[in-house]
């Protein structure tokens, strides 16, 4: 089983659909995800919203800082913002680590359909990595 860890700020929007779509396009028998956050947000409602539009219930995600799971040996952990990257506490981990810095659809100040397009573009690029993740190392 590998364990795969997706890092961001607050574990409320972008590691939170990340964590979705692993789940998602992995085989459920070689991997388990996890996503938490260096600060514990909640889950956004917008990106519960969002990633049901396709098909993915994330409404039952918590929100978890990473400290929880330091127990945990990971096998690869994906930091999807900078601030993630850069402010993680360290915890000894062999892990593979990948960034990739998603723009925050929380952060919009547009009104609400501009800001859920704003959700939509940012889960299509989720998307597209998550899958193309998936793919490159094996895992579904």
């Amino acid at each position: 089983m590998k364990n795969i860890l997706v890092l961001c700020t607050g574990n409320s929007c972008r590691s939170q659909m990340a964590h979705g779509y692993l789940a998602h396009f992995a085989n459920s028998e070689k991997v388990e995800v996890y996503s938490a956050g260096i600060e514990t947000h909640g889950v956004n409602p917008l990106a519960i919203a969002i990633m049901k539009e396709d098909d993915i219930d994330i409404s039952q995600y918590t929100s978890n800082n990473v400290e929880e799971y330091r127990d945990i040996s990971f096998n690869y952990v994906i930091t999807v913002c900078d601030n993630a990257k850069e402010n993680c506490p360290y915890f000894p981990t062999k892990a593979v680590k990948f960034h990739h810095n998603f723009p925050d659809p929380s952060k919009s100040t547009s009104a609400a359909p501009e800001i859920m397009n704003e959700f939509r573009v940012v889960r299509e690029m989720i998307k597209e990595y998550c899958q193309a993740f998936i793919l490159k190392n094996q895992l579904n």
